[in-house]
């Protein structure tokens, strides 16, 4: 595959409108994980957050130390332009593997599958360095192997706990009970504390 995944690339698919993983709201594995999470003063990132839909939903659901970040400046525009009294501080415009801030908690939500294959490896790494001691990455990845180029890339269970077992615990990683439609069957929720 030739395809250049940077920023211009992600900005021409937003403005183009070519944004199938956007829902237009925040998914239901997220949101009912952040409904469970009692401790409102974690920070939080969201990577590759987009319009960050799962953020604004835990910042109305008290949340204040939540951090969006993204490669693209075009749906972090966007953002700010719906969600004026969100901290400008709080939203990073940045390529994830040079961001250097620390972490309670990472949320992974069509993010991984849209980094190539070749640095899945990298991705875990930079996990582990971006979360504070027993810090926890939870999200959902695809469950699948897809028959066209990415991105999404797909791919399997035991090729996920191969990058990720060195570096995370890993508390969960099952069936997604509870997939947004279109995904459903398709999706593995996922729970990783950083060893």
């Amino acid at each position: 595959m030739n395809l250049s995944l940077d920023q211009s690339y992600w900005t021409s698919r937003y403005k183009q409108n070519q944004i199938g993983w956007d829902v237009g709201q925040a998914t239901t594995p997220i949101k009912q994980y952040l409904d469970q999470v009692e401790d409102k003063s974690i920070r939080i990132l969201f990577p590759g957050a987009g319009n960050a839909y799962e953020a604004i939903y835990a910042w109305e659901n008290g949340f204040q130390n939540i951090h969006v970040l993204d490669f693209s400046i075009f749906p972090l525009e966007n953002f700010q332009k719906q969600h004026p009294d969100f901290p400008n501080d709080q939203i990073h415009h940045q390529d994830f593997f040079q961001h250097e801030y620390q972490y309670d908690l990472i949320l992974e939500q069509t993010f991984f599958c849209a980094l190539p294959v070749d640095i899945r490896q990298e991705y875990a790494i930079k996990m582990h360095d971006s979360l504070k001691q027993g810090g926890l990455l939870v999200g959902v990845m695809f469950n699948r192997i897809f028959e066209h180029d990415g991105p999404p890339f797909g791919g399997t269970v035991d090729e996920y706990k191969s990058y990720f077992e060195d570096y995370f615990d890993i508390l969960t990683i099952a069936p997604c009970y509870n997939s947004i439609p279109p995904r459903a069957g398709s999706e593995i929720f996922i729970r990783f504390r950083k060893k």
